[in-house]
């Protein structure tokens, strides 16, 4: 879980809350949520990563948010519903190489510039996403 900031936010303790907590930061994480799968379901440069997702990508902007919003210090919604995420596991029956992960990652950065999430938390938070993209690689 992403839930240490700490030159990210000087009063803050974690990135949901530097996204807005309680009050909106769901709203953001749903609304970086909706703009990634945007890019991904429109931008040539993702149909490699659009491919290995089902048509109806419901579930997973579903599943996506209720994850971010945990993994950024928020409650734990994806645990409650699915149990513990094993990401790994859970993507092993997909092919995830570099392009996939890289697709993924500009994805999700063009989405978090899209909805204006700005510096230095873009990094941070990209830094962070990259190291979970990285994780899911399994070819």
């Amino acid at each position: 879980m992403l839930n240490k900031i700490e030159e990210v936010g000087a009063n803050k303790s974690t990135f949901y809350e530097l996204l807005g907590g309680e009050a909106d930061g769901k709203e953001t994480i749903r609304e970086l949520v909706e703009t990634f799968y945007d890019i991904m379901d429109s931008d040539p440069k993702a149909a490699e990563l659009r491919a290995i997702h089902k048509p109806d990508l419901t579930e997973a902007r579903e599943k996506l948010f209720m994850f971010l919003t945990g993994w950024t210090g928020g409650p734990q919604l994806y645990m409650e519903r699915y149990g513990h995420p094993r990401l790994r596991a859970r993507h092993m029956p997909f092919s995830i190489g570099e392009s996939e992960r890289d697709q993924w990652m500009y994805c999700m950065i063009s989405a978090m510039h899209k909805i204006g999430i700005v510096e230095p938390m873009l990094t941070k938070l990209a830094t962070q996403l990259h190291g979970v993209a990285d994780f899911m690689r399994n070819k």
